[in-house]
């Protein structure tokens, strides 16, 4: 694990995550003030307090308190595995203008070279009404003694001397240089060093981050403890890369995988609420991300040598993400790279050549003694037009020096990259790519007790009991019946009553189609947290058969992949609903019956297809669905289906989405160009679009599985062997 964020902490995932992470790995944790001391001792016992990087203050929503003092800031602790091998990535603000900013950029260089302070309106307004180069000024001396740090310095025809017990910082050249490339201006009795905004435009973050608090109308909440993407947003971009994985044990509305899935990372994410869980997966798959030039790729080769002023690199691209986005950067110009700059003095002889004749020229025409920093930018109305021509050719030559002599500069400078600035491809869209909300049986929390001892035990829920829980399915499951796959089909109850069996809670009776003989079903309600497996569904229907049911229904949030295959036992037919998550709600949730609380979605029908050089291919056919007014199972054609998934490989323990397809109904080309406003590859959308799957290799396992879902949103997943 590349990275873990936890925003409301839990001491037992804290307490293992340090086997987790990654040797360069980071973990977050965003607590109240009131709990910083506490849970650093807590984490400097789980990681060691050397492994201890920063403590930040994040700004957070003002809101009413009786404290004496509000809380605005949140604290986030930064922690690393190995505080030595952490991986970070230093991120940057922009500079801005005026005293009490970084730097303090108070001075301008305007378009005719005037250089002066800017006025109070120009500062306040930061760069909107500022005409020309924002700079500040600073000391070229030190009090470190130079050998030849006290010797005299000729400048604009005047000589200078370092203030008393200070030296020159630069050689006799250095000065030389930073003259010859118009970086000094004198002040007073002094000269001074002119450093413009661009040099350095940008400062580093640090450990106070006052811009990620949410207020207003800033950002539409999706869920009430739902953390600002900014602050999700800078933990990430510090400590990870493209490709790097991402762990939040607390999904929430999913702001974590959000902001992962926006950067090109990949993550994972754990909540016990299926509202959550809901929330989560409609906001990821809902929404548009940018398209970031990747470095290895044949457009990164190209803005990558256009970024960095050097040769196109020629070597073939791959197209992996972990190889990075291309970035934006900015330059770092400081005073030594000037001053140590020696192709300063090719240029400047090379123009003096042509500027010095000029210069002595228009002296002459105007019968003057100017030396070159005396000669005025801008010609006279009243000079002759011989004088006028003089001092235009030497103005051209003269700009394109100082053009030469700052390339110069910023091509030997550093600079810095901006990896919250990658390059972006504004002709693609991106959406997030098909994913799956897994969960596992048996379902365990292990937390500690207020002495710090372990309590291993179950998730709670604010029901009494589980009868609690039982009661509130069966009674939604009176009013809403269980739909089919179909709206015309459903199953509505006359009657439910209580069963006294050990997997057969209560008995349901409904009329199946016209006939007026009535059907006993057998109910079987699976847990409220965890997942139902095949052994249940077996004895469950073994029950049903004894207590001569005409039917098992059974009702459960998941099953696993091996109840998808078992369909019936003997004579009892075994029809699995999927509880919608809404009955977690169940105190909010209106009994109107017009929901699809409980829907059976009959397995996939699918042929496996041998095809060339030993691979298979996999046909949807359609689903098989149970139909309440024949009481047969019958399949029903592929326009069922909205979109289906293959795992070309399933392992058992999780979906693995390597194959996606889209049926959908009407015209799906035309909606999908609209949900996305842009233009879709119709060649590419026609690979998608089929009933039909590419060819794939045959799984290692053996097994493959296709998950299928409707134009309702329900799904199914059913596990086949290929030989």
């Amino acid at each position: 694990m590349d990275s873990l964020s936890f925003h409301l902490v839990q001491i037992s995932p804290v307490r293992s995550a340090r086997d987790l992470l990654a040797d360069s790995g980071s973990i977050f944790v965003q607590i109240g003030d009131e709990n910083v001391h506490r849970i650093r001792t807590v984490l400097d016992e789980v990681f060691g307090d050397a492994n201890f990087v920063a403590q930040i203050a994040s700004t957070k929503t003002a809101g009413q308190t009786d404290a004496l003092l509000p809380a605005l800031f949140d604290t986030i602790l930064w922690y690393a595995k190995s505080a030595n091998a952490v991986k970070f990535r230093r991120l940057f603000r922009s500079k801005g203008v005026g005293f009490e900013e970084i730097g303090q950029y108070y001075l301008v260089q305007e378009p005719n070279g005037n250089r002066r302070r800017m006025t109070d309106s120009e500062i306040s307004s930061g760069m909107a009404d500022v005409v020309g180069l924002p700079f500040r000024s600073s000391d070229i001396s030190s009090n470190k003694p130079y050998s030849l740090g006290r010797i005299e310095f000729d400048f604009e025809g005047r000589k200078f001397l370092p203030p008393e017990g200070r030296y020159w910082t630069h050689s006799p050249d250095g000065r030389e240089r930073l003259k010859k490339a118009g970086r000094l201006m004198a002040i007073g009795k002094s000269v001074r060093y002119v450093g413009f905004l661009r040099d350095d435009p940008v400062s580093t973050i640090n450990n106070q981050w006052t811009d990620t608090g949410v207020s207003g109308f800033a950002m539409d909440k999706v869920y009430v403890v739902q953390t600002s993407p900014k602050l999700i947003e800078r933990c990430v971009l510090m400590t990870t890369d493209p490709g790097d994985l991402v762990l939040d044990p607390t999904c929430g509305s999913g702001t974590t995988a959000y902001v992962a899935e926006q950067w090109g990372r990949r993550w994972i994410t754990v909540d016990t609420s299926r509202v959550a869980l809901a929330l989560a997966r409609a906001r990821i798959m809902g929404a548009r991300y940018p398209f970031y030039v990747l470095a290895d790729s044949r457009d990164g080769q190209i803005r990558e040598g256009a970024a960095s002023r050097t040769a196109r690199s020629e070597a073939p691209t791959q197209g992996n993400i972990r190889q990075g986005f291309v970035y934006e950067r900015v330059p770092h110009v400081t005073l030594k790279s000037i001053a140590n700059n020696a192709e300063l003095d090719v240029i400047w002889d090379g123009y003096q050549a042509v500027l010095e004749p000029l210069r002595r020229k228009l002296n002459v025409a105007l019968k003057a003694k100017w030396e070159e920093w005396e000669i005025p930018r801008d010609a006279d109305e009243k000079w002759n037009k011989e004088s006028q021509e003089i001092h235009a050719e030497w103005s051209k030559q003269r700009s394109a020096r100082e053009k030469a002599v700052d390339a110069s500069i910023a091509a030997k400078a550093e600079f810095e990259y901006l990896y919250d600035r990658p390059y972006e491809d504004n002709k693609k869209v991106r959406v997030a790519g098909p994913f799956t909300v897994e969960s596992l049986s048996p379902h365990r929390v292990i937390s500690v007790d207020e002495d710090g001892e372990w309590i291993d035990g179950q998730p709670k829920s604010d029901r009494k009991d589980e009868s609690d829980f039982v009661q509130m399915i069966l009674e939604n499951l009176k009013t809403a019946g269980v739909q089919q796959a179909h709206k015309e089909d459903k199953i509505s109850f006359s009657s439910i009553t209580p069963w006294p069996g050990y997997f057969v809670c209560a008995e349901g009776k409904y009329f199946e189609g016209d006939a007026k003989s009535e059907k006993r079903a057998a109910i079987f309600i699976g847990p409220e947290f965890g997942t139902v497996s095949r052994p249940d569904l077996v004895a469950a229907a073994r029950e049903a058969g004894d207590a001569a049911f005409d039917v098992l229904i059974t009702c459960a949030f998941n099953y696993d992949a091996h109840s998808a295959e078992f369909n019936k036992l003997g004579r009892i037919p075994v029809l699995k609903a999927r509880m919608n998550a809404d009955l977690h709600m169940a105190d909010d949730l209106k009994n109107t019956g017009k929901g699809n609380l409980f829907v059976i979605f009959g397995e996939p029908d699918i042929d496996i297809i041998k095809a060339k050089d030993g691979q298979v291919q996999v046909k949807v056919k359609g689903v098989d669905v149970f139909h309440p007014n024949t009481g047969e199972v019958r399949s029903d054609g592929a326009e069922g289906i909205a979109c289906w998934f293959i795992d070309t490989d399933y392992n058992e323990e999780s979906f693995f989405v390597r194959h996606a397809y889209f049926l959908g109904a009407n015209d799906p080309y035309k909606s999908l160009k609209t949900t996305l406003k842009a233009e879709i590859n119709e060649e590419a959308w026609a690979t998608l679009h089929s009933d039909t799957s590419r060819p794939f290799d045959k799984p290692e396992s053996g097994r493959i599985a296709v998950k299928v879902i409707n134009h309702l949103g329900d799904e199914v997943m059913k596990v086949f062997r290929v030989n």
